[in-house]
């Protein structure tokens, strides 16, 4: 079984582009949503937060939110903001922010390959999450947000595509709110598709980026209906990057507490495992086993001995294991970061800035970190292993809205 293959997409009409294409469902709360959605009818945030439709209050899991996501979903298709195409196709999507692009594939990726283990994973799943997402797929009878896949690039490949986008224009070129353009192509040549699925399927295999819980949802979905109903359910949507041209953001850490430790204290404990040096400004590591830390209005860097640092163990070597085994752990008492109170994650999207902010509205500490590299993440996930919770952090974001794999055919 190949790993992808093209698909008959439901595409977002470029005039109404800049009305339906919205952020992912999962980095807003509900009253963002709904600020975010004020005077745009046709947001797609009204498909991946209906609950923003609903009354104030209403539990995100309530049966009235998937029907109310199924409906809006139907909307958009009767009332042409959203077409369905005649005939299967790959697509083109490249994202460009801050100077720096990457260009994707959008494909319907083989659930099979994902439960093989030829689609690899991260990160664990959260059982509340994935029955969210898959009653949002039942309920619509679509896969609409795209799972953030990478692949180990193949120079040839990347030389194929770019070339192909320069040959043929965009169907969509949006310029977003978030500073981001968002360019999309359709390749329908059939020997065009052939080379782009038989050059992934060489790759060998997919590494989920971002979206663990619509990837387990979506598996879910295509177990419960069985392999011999109709319907495109075996497959779900996913665009694909080449590992080198995708930015990966430090994510950082912001603690309420000093475990009962005083400021003095606490710079002694540290001390026993991290050479700890005072700085003028904000620190942003600009290399592994080093990490900025603000409390108390100071910054300060911190190195770890490298003695500690085990090269040989694609998880207890990144920082963000170091920093949990030496010092969250240890020193302020954070043995499960995943479900701790006291800790908060933020994406380096975000600045040092907001890290500051943190501490000044009643955060005791805040550490900012190195990102974690995809060369690390694929390690991880070629070993079967698993991150530490909220270890990558990837900008820019796939747009909802722009594309949807239907699974009735």
């Amino acid at each position: 079984m190949q790993l992808i293959r093209p698909f008959r997409g439901l595409r977002v009409v470029p005039d109404r582009a800049s009305e339906v294409a919205a952020p992912p469902y999962d980095v807003m709360n509900t009253e963002e949503a709904r600020r975010m959605v004020d005077g745009k009818p046709d947001s797609f945030l009204h498909v991946s937060r209906p609950e923003i439709d609903l009354e104030p209050g209403i539990s995100l899991y309530d049966d009235a939110c998937y029907q109310k996501a199924a409906e809006n979903f139907d909307r958009l298709q009767a009332t042409g903001a959203m077409v369905r195409d005649d005939t299967e196709n790959l697509y083109l999507y490249r994202l460009t922010f801050d100077g720096r692009s990457q260009l994707g594939i959008a494909a319907e990726v083989a659930v099979q390959a994902y439960l093989d283990g030829r689609v690899k994973k991260h990160e664990f799943t959260r059982p509340d999450k994935e029955d969210d997402r898959t009653r949002h797929i039942d309920a619509i009878d679509a896969n609409s947000g795209p799972v953030f896949l990478v692949y180990r690039q193949d120079p040839d490949l990347d030389s194929f595509l770019t070339e192909w986008t320069e040959q043929n224009d965009p169907v969509i070129d949006l310029a977003a709110d978030d500073n981001v353009r968002h360019e999309f192509w359709v390749v329908s040549g059939r020997d065009d598709i052939q080379r782009i699925v038989g050059a992934i399927d060489a790759r060998g295999a997919l590494y989920i980026a971002d979206g663990h819980h619509r990837c387990a949802a979506a598996a879910r979905v295509c177990q419960a209906r069985g392999t011999d109903q109709p319907g495109r359910h075996d497959g779900f949507f996913g665009v694909l990057f080449p590992h080198n041209q995708t930015r990966v953001y430090d994510y950082n850490r912001v603690v309420s507490d000093l475990n009962g430790l005083d400021e003095t204290a606490f710079l002694d404990a540290i001390g026993d495992t991290f050479d700890v040096d005072p700085s003028d400004g904000p620190v942003r590591p600009d290399r592994p086993n080093t990490f900025g830390m603000f409390i108390g209005g100071s910054w300060y860097r911190l190195a770890i001995d490298d003695k500690l640092v085990d090269r040989n163990d694609p998880v207890r070597r990144l920082d963000v294991a170091l920093l949990a085994d030496y010092l969250l752990e240890p020193v302020l008492g954070i043995s499960d970061p995943r479900r701790d109170k006291r800790i908060d994650f933020v994406g380096g999207i975000r600045g040092l800035g907001e890290l500051e902010r943190r501490v000044a509205a009643g955060a005791a500490v805040a550490f900012s970190l190195f990102p974690t590299s995809l060369d690390d993440l694929m390690a991880v996930a070629d070993a079967g292993q698993v991150m530490p919770p909220k270890s990558t952090w990837f900008e820019p974001k796939l747009r909802d809205g722009l594309l949807a794999q239907l699974l009735s055919d």
